[in-house]
């Protein structure tokens, strides 16, 4: 019989990844389609990186299999800017290096939750959090964050939703899909509720770091007895622009690290040699072209958000991190151009694929159905015309 298994069955295709393939499609028709699906930089891998991953190809050292976890300088350098920069004692034995924040978090997941677990998701939340929990067996519990709070969850909403099945509470800051931050004040309230339940460990994903406007990223494993209730994803493909190097990584205490560390051995075994020097260069190196990075992400954030609310019915709140917009779209539901009707997230961005030419996700894909997501990851001149053509359709709904 032709059927994949239960864990298989129960989870969905990457929504950003198909809405990139359908807009791939569209390209090789000959449409001029502007990319705003997929959370990619539209920058080049600084020059640095480049080089000594260049150099590690000619001196010939790394072509054997690394260790697992990762190289010990690496991990070591790692550890260091935990301690200098978010003021966690992390060591190299509480670093495992992986193909991607997506692998990292897998590990964990894979590592921690039992069939009879759950799983705390504040929502929205990536699309893989979902899926991922589901392919441990456990069951997700999504707590939602409105739009009237920068789709934040608070402590009071957290503490709700804890149970004695319990195992994990996972969250994003800066956050993908909202470009949300939670500020010090909040982590330090979530912290407290977690503090109360001993066998709740959070999975921290702050892969976006770098990308924050507020002045302060603040890892919830530096507040006072998070060390050994956290897990801290981070990786290289958004602050350095490097998403195909596939570089991610966890800092956690050791007993989680070695079980990640036996998960990834059995699995991928370690991450590629050549991508861990570049990634070695990243993290000792100069960090200016980020910081160049994160000034013109700030800048396209507030051009998109002028857009934005030049478009009727469109309600988007005002992003502190990462490069998204999450507005809610949920006024034009309902409306029609005479040969369509837009009744969910999904038809209002296969509508603007096909009428408008450019690729969004919808917002069901990440836990909010009234809501689409929007990368400003794009040149200003690709944004200006996309949120031209989508103004220009959208009028023509009634």
């Amino acid at each position: 019989m032709n059927k994949l298994s239960n864990r298989i069955e129960a989870i969905q295709e990457s929504a950003t990844l198909a809405m990139a393939a359908k807009a791939r499609e569209l390209k090789t028709k000959g449409f001029d389609v502007i990319g705003l699906s997929l959370g990619e930089p539209d920058f080049k891998t600084p020059a640095h990186i480049c080089d000594a991953a260049k150099k590690a190809i000619d001196d010939g050292k790394y072509f054997a299999y690394p260790p697992v976890a990762g190289y010990q300088d690496l991990r070591e350098a790692l550890a260091a800017k935990y301690q200098k920069e978010n003021n966690v004692p992390y060591k190299a034995e509480h670093i495992v290096v992986s193909n991607g924040a997506k692998q990292s978090i897998a590990n964990a997941m894979l590592a921690l939750l039992n069939p009879e677990d759950e799983a705390v998701i504040f929502s929205p939340y990536w699309v893989s959090y979902d899926a991922l929990v589901r392919l441990t067996e456990a069951t997700p519990v999504l707590v939602k964050g409105t739009i009237e709070n920068d789709f934040k969850v608070t402590a009071a909403q957290l503490e709700a939703a804890i149970t004695p099945k319990t195992r994990i509470v996972i969250f994003s800051s800066p956050c993908n899909p909202t470009g949300s931050v939670f500020s010090r004040k909040e982590l330090e309230a979530i912290a407290q509720v977690v503090l109360k339940h001993e066998r709740v460990i959070v999975i921290a994903d702050e892969i976006y770091e770098h990308i924050n406007y507020t002045g302060e990223q603040v890892s919830i494993a530096s507040l006072p007895g998070m060390f050994d209730k956290t897990i801290t994803v981070n990786g290289f493909a958004k602050g350095y622009a490097m998403t195909g190097w596939r570089v991610g990584y966890i800092a956690a205490p050791k007993w989680i690290a070695d079980g990640c560390n036996k998960v990834q051995g059995q699995i991928t075994s370690a991450n590629c040699s050549i991508a861990q020097r570049a990634a070695l260069a990243a993290v000792t190196g100069d960090i200016t072209p980020t910081n160049k990075m994160v000034e013109e992400y700030r800048r396209r954030r507030d051009v998109v958000y002028e857009l934005l609310k030049e478009i009727p019915g469109i309600k988007a709140n005002y992003p502190e991190g990462a490069f998204y917009f999450f507005p809610d779209v949920s006024y034009y539901y309902g409306k029609s151009d005479g040969t369509r009707t837009i009744q969910t997230g999904d038809d209002f961005c296969m509508y603007m694929l096909e009428k408008a030419h450019v690729s969004l996700v919808t917002g069901d894909a990440f836990g909010e159905p009234n809501c689409i997501r929007l990368s400003y990851a794009a040149s200003e001149k690709d944004l200006r015309e996309a949120l031209k053509r989508i103004k220009e359709a959208l009028a023509q709904l009634k």
